[in-house]
């Protein structure tokens, strides 16, 4: 039976199927096309057999086709694409009422070796199938799914910033108990430091006024007999004791004791200043002091990072709320350290500018780029790494500011380090109904 001249088969099959048909030799040209591809072309049947099919499309994806007829001849096996793949071999149009709109149809194409009785290939077998419909639903149940997918990450991002926000909340009213423990300790321990400090200083004027009478029994050691035995045993006590590095040392030892009751005194009462405790209304604040007690309480975060630069101008007293403002400075000082990565220096500069008292807060760290410039302030938004920080401190920062009526405003370069300067009314927002009248 003769492949091409034999059309019994053509007719009363593939001319029935509602599959486009039609094979090409291996030099692509057309040795059949069956009645679906002449409804969807436009082109009879004896117009196209006989000629070249790219003479006929030239938009036809030639080099892709000729790969896969080639494929086809030399294996002998069956090559197949999908509309996921490629969505249409010709590009024909679609109507159908359940998918109106679509301008094309989708198409998976499928290619069959056509073989002779020797089972040498003499032609290959090209269908192509319309699976628009399969395809729309594929791809809606895929936008769907996306979009599920897409709300799902929203709703994790969302329940993971409330517990972020819920922490945050836990985490206040922690630091706010703490404070008041604080506060409460600082107040304990300054009874026993005070009689400390009280005794160390009486302790230093005996200590020296013994010394004194030492000092006097020494001028008169020569008039004494050296050969009596009192005077063996006072000199072999002064050896034991090493008596000269003792009556020089222990002037030492009670200077070094009286600084350290300071400092002690010194941490107990910036920490007080610190929590505010007992000062939580609008008053007027001593900025230095309220930096310098910050300071204070942050130094084991600063002291292995940075070399603290104080350049303190002329300022007066602000009417503000201290203890929020120390939680501005905190946060400041505590990120420029943490933005700093073996060593460097963080330089605070007071001024007043008419009405206003501006303090900038300059690191020499490692800086930000301008996307995170532009979300500095924005809630949950941090630079840190993950679990290494909440992201609130900077917002909670720039509210505090806006309480004010101040402004909080921030420059950076990457590698060049960030500067806050912030600007604060001398006489603050709620002056008229904090003063008596």
């Amino acid at each position: 039976m003769d492949l091409i001249t034999d059309i019994n088969w053509k007719e009363h099959v593939v001319d029935r199927m509602d599959t486009g048909v039609f094979l090409v030799d291996r030099t692509i040209k057309v040795l059949f096309w069956n009645r679906f591809m002449v409804m969807h072309t436009g082109q009879p049947a004896e117009s196209v057999e006989g000629r070249n099919l790219f003479e006929l499309f030239p938009d036809f994806p030639r080099r892709w086709f000729e790969r896969k007829v080639e494929g086809v001849f030399v294996l002998k096996n069956q090559a197949f694409s999908s509309w996921e793949q490629r969505p249409y071999l010709f590009k024909f149009a679609h109507n159908r009422p359940v998918t109106g709109g679509v301008e094309s149809m989708y198409q998976d194409v499928s290619l069959m070796p056509v073989l002779d009785i020797a089972g040498k290939a003499i032609a290959v077998c090209v269908s192509i199938r319309d699976v628009t419909d399969a395809a729309i639903y594929a791809t809606r149940m895929k936008e769907t799914m996306e979009t599920l997918e897409q709300e799902k990450n929203e709703q994790r991002i969302l329940i993971k910033k409330l517990e972020e926000a819920q922490s945050q909340l836990l985490q206040s009213e922690k630091m706010a108990a703490i404070g008041q423990l604080a506060a409460g300790v600082a107040h304990e321990i300054n009874n026993p430091i005070g009689f400390i400090k009280s005794n160390m200083t009486s302790l230093q004027k005996y200590t020296a006024s013994l010394v004194q009478l030492l000092e006097a029994y020494i001028k008169i050691e020569d008039q004494l007999d050296q050969n009596s035995s009192e005077m063996q045993t006072i000199a072999n006590t002064k050896d034991q004791i090493d008596f000269e590095y003792l009556v020089e040392d222990i002037g030492d030892l009670m200077t070094e004791s009286m600084d350290g009751v300071n400092r002690v005194s010194k941490i107990v009462k910036d920490l007080k200043d610190f929590s505010h405790v007992d000062q939580g209304d609008w008053k007027y604040e001593d900025l230095h002091r309220c930096i310098d007690s910050t300071l204070n309480v942050a130094w084991n975060e600063l002291k292995y990072k940075a070399e603290i630069k104080k350049q303190y101008g002329e300022v007066p007293q602000v009417f503000c709320m201290g203890s929020q403002l120390n939680q501005v400075f905190l946060n400041l000082l505590v990120n420029a350290a943490h933005a700093i990565e073996n060593r460097g220096i963080i330089t605070i500069t007071t001024a007043q500018k008419g009405e206003k008292v501006l303090i900038t807060v300059a690191d020499t760290g490692s800086g930000m780029n301008q996307e995170q410039l532009r979300r500095v302030f924005e809630p949950f938004f941090t630079t840190k790494p993950v679990g290494k920080g909440t992201g609130l401190g900077m917002s909670l920062s720039y509210g505090i500011i806006d309480k004010h009526e101040g402004k909080i405003e921030v420059e950076s370069q990457e590698g060049e380090g960030t500067t806050f300067n912030i600007w604060l009314p001398i006489e603050g927002p709620a002056t008229r109904d904090a003063l008596p009248a």
